[in-house]
């Protein structure tokens, strides 16, 4: 009986994380006319996902959000990876204050920032480019970035450091050849909650961008819709294309996610 109540409770749970998505999936092949039905279709078409390409350009849409995401994610681990380490393992003296005041810098509400930034991204003229999203994404990014990093590089044991400096290797070749692979599972786990964050941001994406060629997923998406006319099985398509690349670097790198997630949370 135990047994039994865990397979359904997981079974539950599962359910109820899988089943919009699975739904969603399911109302993108769906034929015309049927997008609101409750029951299942009659048969399956991928009409809804040929019209995402031909009629809204969302090739070039992906490239965009993938190229934003990527780039903003490599800012952040490569900044925040060496900001990280000198707050953990540099004689800083002011180090728990610097990250406060990064963190505290992160709290902020996007509504908040959008106006001033929009003047600051106009002025420099990088209206409707993409560099224009990635500078404020990897800003607002970094904090968790160094948050999740100087944890990390805290809990790899000290000794390690010294070995290294005793060796030989100065604080960077220290950080470079021992303390940034042991710290793998940090970086993957940093990684994805940046891209996913990067991926899935809006207000900025529509402020800052005006034009079909610079649009990002979230954008295009809210775009879908025209006059009084909902076109569902498209915007389910285009949820669904969206949401597999996360789903897949999830799967991906689940182990290291997971490792990333729980290091440090006990003692030796």
């Amino acid at each position: 009986m135990k047994r039994l109540g865990l397979l359904l409770g997981a079974t539950a749970v599962v359910t109820f994380c899988v089943g919009p998505f699975a739904w969603q999936a399911l109302t993108s092949l769906r034929p015309e006319g049927e997008q609101t039905s409750l029951t299942l279709p009659r048969r399956l078409t991928t009409q809804a996902y040929a019209q995402v390409f031909e009629e809204h350009a969302f090739a070039r849409v992906l490239l965009n959000s993938f190229g934003v995401a990527a780039l903003t994610t490599a800012l952040c681990l490569v900044v925040g990876g060496l900001a990280a380490f000198a707050l953990a393992r540099l004689p800083l003296p002011a180090g728990r204050l610097l990250l406060a005041v990064a963190l505290g810098a992160s709290m902020f509400p996007p509504i908040a920032t959008v106006g001033p930034l929009y003047l600051v991204v106009r002025t420099l003229g990088l209206r409707d480019h993409l560099a224009a999203l990635v500078v404020p994404y990897t800003t607002f990014a970094l904090p968790l970035t160094m948050w999740i990093l100087t944890s990390h590089f805290r809990a790899l044991p000290v000794e390690l450091y010294r070995a290294a400096k005793m060796d030989g290797c100065t604080s960077f070749g220290a950080f470079r050849r021992v303390l940034l692979p042991l710290a793998a599972p940090g970086l993957a786990t940093t990684a994805l909650l940046v891209f996913i964050s990067s991926w899935n941001e809006f207000l900025y994406a529509l402020t800052f961008t005006s034009t079909p060629a610079h649009r990002t997923v979230p954008v295009a998406i809210a775009l879908f819709s025209s006059g009084h006319v909902e076109p569902w099985a498209q915007l389910a398509a285009a949820s669904v294309l969206v949401t597999l690349p996360l789903v897949v670097l999830t799967l991906l790198f689940q182990r290291r996610l997971v490792a990333g997630l729980t290091a440090g949370a006990v003692k030796g």
